[in-house]
């Protein structure tokens, strides 16, 4: 397993960064600011995409496995690549995710505890309704991992 990080045309990735943020003009939003990473276990397995957000602080803001490769440890293995990454720049690490239980459970287990909140942020910013495990998306689940 080789962990890469991308810094030229992320696009390539489009069709992965889109499994975990389906609209193409929000990951427009932060995809060339943010850290690209790439996961690889012969091919590609998993990618990443990290923003700071402050001084103090960074949000992960898009983590996407190919369909074939989830529940192998691959987002697993690059969240904690990317927290030993991270900890020397920035005190804590934010992700946001809609209020589904499969994925709030991942991130508890990847050292993510709840934060807080952004009120109907999918109904606001997205131009169709999401669903996620048969749950529409309404508000942003905000989880926080001190670094």
């Amino acid at each position: 397993m080789r962990i890469e990080k991308i810094t030229d045309n992320k696009k390539q990735f489009l069709d992965l960064l889109l499994l975990a943020d389906e609209q193409e003009d929000m990951i427009d939003r932060y995809l060339e600011r943010g850290d690209m990473f790439a996961l690889y276990d012969d091919d590609l397995k998993t990618v990443c995409v990290v923003v700071a957000t402050d001084k103090e602080s960074c949000e992960l803001k898009n983590i996407a496995t190919y369909t074939k490769y989830q529940g192998k440890g691959y987002a697993k293995a690059l969240i904690k690549f990317i927290s030993d990454y991270y900890k020397n720049s920035y005190k804590t690490m934010f992700v946001g995710t809609g209020e589904t239980p499969a994925v709030l459970s991942f991130y508890k287990s990847c050292g993510f505890e709840r934060s807080h909140f952004i009120r109907n942020f999918f109904t606001d910013n997205y131009d169709h309704p999401m669903f996620e495990d048969g749950i529409q998306l309404i508000d942003m689940i905000y989880l926080k991992k001190r670094l």
